[in-house]
């Protein structure tokens, strides 16, 4: 049997992606007709994420034919033809399409169009509106709805939002429901620190509304994160246990295997903390502490974590150093191979005060967390590659279990939301060991184990790619695991502080830990001043 394309006319309903807000309500056949233009458009990102995840969207039947990609780049000498052969090749080498079926790429091949130009030139506008009148020229006016993704450095994102109003390719509009509609997606790292970040904002909201700017996150898009408030509240049993009476603490990890790679440049600007801790740990964070949302629209959803982020405890400098830990990847063994530390990669300062490595404790000043430690951590060139969000309930009040002569503790339970790899949620508890030894012992034999789901388990596939979660987001405009202004901001002011302690006060000497490990020695004593110690896989 043939297999249909979106082109021979199937019409098949739109899977609930992070859509809380219609999960269950109808869903539209497929997205608006409109036209992408990406900025970066021969870079790492739209090669590795964008175009893999706009070929399973078409593979899904989830576009309208009347979809169409443009392409911005410096180059030139670039043609259409050239730039789909290049993304047809990037397809090929693609971790996240198992394989390419000739058929739907040709239908999304002759969607894909290219326009060379400096994206920081104001001229280069003039031939993006002349190719999008040819692209659009067949479709109704109100049918000719754009979004404009920003994949380049955060350093032309002002120039590129400026020309984007001047030249009248994104309007402001007030009304959401204004047809054609126009949006801008930005890619992380949304400013460089607190006041570059509020200057941003500052900027892109004169010139569009809220609801044109969608702030991108990938963690958001993966299914894991958009579970947490399913889980939480769709069942019962775990809502009235979420809070500082039956829970010890929380361990949210991100760690990541690969250490700089050819990025030392951008890293070294960057660090650890403004990678992964202001945008997807605090996000992680804020989607585990929140409040029940009145409705599951976006605004609601952003509100609620806004305000977990505005009551998260500022660290001071008097805390900062029994609160935060950094460090760096030394030379290590990783699958049995020698590699470099931080210091001997590329572009990297020989002096560097750079971390890879940050694990942190904080405090939420609310009814519900009140004097639970929250605990981040993310470093590269850990032993394996992994995030998860844990749950460490309190211990049992009285260990009746074992009889006079035993000394185990019971763990307590755990419960982990694994958000990568194998997507799922686990749970940990105590149960009996099988024997009838009880009776002349006088004792019982208590062991810990795991209860498991697995996405790719339960479901017979693996989750969808965050960025085709999220790109079929923009084209329908769902907000909902986009971030906001205030958002942003409120992160920003949590994470601040610490960025300008460590500039302040260099670390000599700056702590290490071996590629291939779990990180510093100092990581370890932080966490055990609470008496509890970080998980490992």
């Amino acid at each position: 049997m043939t297999r249909q394309t979106p082109a021979l006319g199937a019409t098949t309903r739109a899977r609930p992606t992070s859509q809380f807000g219609t999960i269950g309500q109808q869903q539209p056949e497929r997205a608006d007709p409109c036209t992408m233009v990406i900025f970066g458009a021969t870079g790492d990102l739209t090669k590795r994420k964008l175009f893999p995840a706009l070929y399973s969207l078409a593979a899904e039947h989830l576009i309208s034919p009347s979809f169409a990609v443009l392409g911005v780049g410096r180059d030139a000498s670039e043609t259409d033809q050239t730039f789909r052969d290049k993304m047809r090749a990037a397809l090929a080498e693609s971790e996240e399409v198992k394989s390419v079926d000739e058929e739907i790429w040709q239908w999304l091949a002759q969607r894909i169009f290219y326009s060379g130009g400096e994206a920081t030139d104001e001229s280069a506008y003039d031939a993006i509106k002349a190719r999008l009148a040819e692209i659009e020229a067949a479709r109704p006016e109100e049918a000719r709805n754009r979004f404009f993704y920003l994949a380049v450095p955060p350093s032309v994102f002002e120039p590129i939002v400026r020309h984007l109003s001047s030249s009248g390719l994104v309007p402001r509009h007030n009304d959401p429901q204004e047809r054609p509609w126009a949006r801008v997606v930005v890619e992380k790292p949304f400013g460089h620190s607190l006041e570059t970040a509020c200057s941003l904002n500052a900027l892109v909201l004169s010139l569009f509304a809220e609801h044109q700017v969608y702030r991108i996150d990938h963690f958001l898009g993966k299914e894991t994160v958009q579970n947490i408030l399913v889980l939480r509240f769709a069942n019962s049993i775990f809502e009235p246990l979420w809070n500082r009476r039956w829970i010890s603490h929380v361990q949210i990890t991100a760690a990541e295997a690969v250490g700089v790679e050819a990025r030392g440049k951008y890293y070294e600007e960057a660090g650890v903390v403004r990678d992964m801790f202001q945008n997807h740990l605090m996000q992680l964070l804020a989607l585990t502490a929140m409040e029940p949302p009145p409705s599951m629209t976006a605004d609601a959803v952003r509100d609620e974590k806004v305000k977990v982020l505005k009551s998260i405890r500022w660290l001071t400098p008097e805390s900062i150093p029994t609160s935060a830990v950094r460090a760096q990847y030394s030379a290590g063994l990783m699958k049995g191979n020698l590699v470099s530390g931080y210091r001997q990669e590329p572009d990297v300062a020989p002096d560097s005060q750079t971390p890879t490595y940050a694990a942190a404790r904080f405090h939420i000043d609310n009814w519900r967390w009140k004097g639970v430690p929250f605990y981040m951590r993310s470093g590269k060139r850990m032993a394996k590659r992994y995030s998860e969000i844990a749950v460490t309930f309190q211990s049992p009040p009285h260990l009746m279990f074992g009889g006079d002569g035993a000394h185990r503790e019971l763990q307590p339970n755990v419960l982990v939301m694994r958000v990568q790899p194998n997507e799922g949620v686990s749970l940990n508890f105590e149960v009996k060991v099988p024997g009838a030894a009880v009776a002349l012992t006088q004792h019982l034999e208590v062991a810990p184990v795991d209860m498991d789901f697995s996405y790719s388990e339960a479901f017979g596939e693996t989750a969808a790619p965050a960025y085709e979660t999220l790109l079929l987001d923009v084209m329908i405009g769902e907000m909902t695991l986009f971030t906001r202004s205030d958002e942003v901001e409120a992160a920003w002011k949590i994470i601040d502080p610490l960025l300008k302690y460590w500039e302040e006060h260099a670390a000599n000497p700056m702590p290490t830990y071996a590629a291939g490990g779990w990180g510093p020695a100092e990581s370890d004593r932080l966490i055990s001043l609470d008496g509890a110690r970080w998980r490992t896989p």
